[in-house]
């Protein structure tokens, strides 16, 4: 696992979008994992901007999603398909027949075991953007969330509803269930960048950086057995941490 200390949130956002971009320079079909919420914001900001200076293409990326509310309609903006829309896809030449996220709308077994054999049939995640809750859970992994596990149905804990509360009008608005990539599936790529910023992250990283064997009671305990795990963190959420930084 390597782990970059950088100054703040911006410099976190410049060097995620740093490291996609070189993927995408070096393969021009890769298949990028993507992540929702406050984190990866100014992750997609740095993307966009490139995009209109640089003119980096996505004509030949997928994009596949870890997560997405269950009963939330697509267009409904507070769906990570909407936030997906406003924050990036809409500025970006990818296809739209080329972009994936979990159907919030079908919670089926089927529905799940559909949208894993939809990530190989793409050939893998090549690069998973990450972040992490205060309860150490990626994605919508929850606290004892099996390791192994592919895409499910999970009951969202009320720290994690909280967390989103801010998105919606109010906590009674926040659905009660997501679906998500499993563990088990996001361990399945090839690279996984994960981001944190703020005080408020900075006891689980903590937590997450002394686990030396995974622990599904705080499930970013996982990523300690994969073998291309890079961490960008501010200060902030560095600040609990006693060893060395690069």
């Amino acid at each position: 696992m390597k782990i970059i200390s950088v100054s703040d949130k911006n410099e976190m956002s410049k060097k995620a979008a740093q490291i996609i971009l070189e993927l995408i320079k070096e393969k021009p079909n890769a298949v990028l994992g993507l992540a929702t919420g406050g984190t990866p914001e100014g992750t997609y900001k740095e993307l966009v901007a490139d995009h209109q200076k640089n003119e980096t293409s996505y004509c030949q990326i997928h994009t596949v999603n870890l997560d997405e509310y269950v009963g939330i309609n697509p267009e409904d903006p507070n769906s990570y398909h909407s936030y997906m829309e406003s924050h990036f896809f809409k500025y970006i030449d990818l296809p739209k027949d080329q972009r994936f996220l979990p159907d919030g709308k079908n919670t089926s077994v089927e529905a799940c075991v559909h949208y894993d054999n939809l990530i190989e049939s793409l050939g893998g995640v090549d690069l998973q953007l990450l972040g992490i809750g205060r309860n150490g859970h990626i994605g919508f992994n929850e606290p004892g969330t099996p390791l192994t596990m592919g895409t499910h149905v999970v009951q969202l804990t009320e720290s994690t509803r909280k967390a989103n509360a801010r998105f919606f009008g109010s906590l009674s608005e926040v659905p009660e269930q997501a679906i998500t990539m499993g563990i088990g599936t996001i361990l399945k790529s090839k690279k996984i960048v994960l981001i944190a910023s703020g005080e408020e992250k900075a006891e689980a990283m903590n937590r997450m950086l002394h686990f030396s064997v995974p622990d599904d009671c705080f499930p970013a305990s996982a990523l300690v057995q994969h073998p291309d795990v890079t961490v960008i963190a501010d200060e902030a959420a560095l600040s609990l941490i006693k060893f060395s930084k690069e």
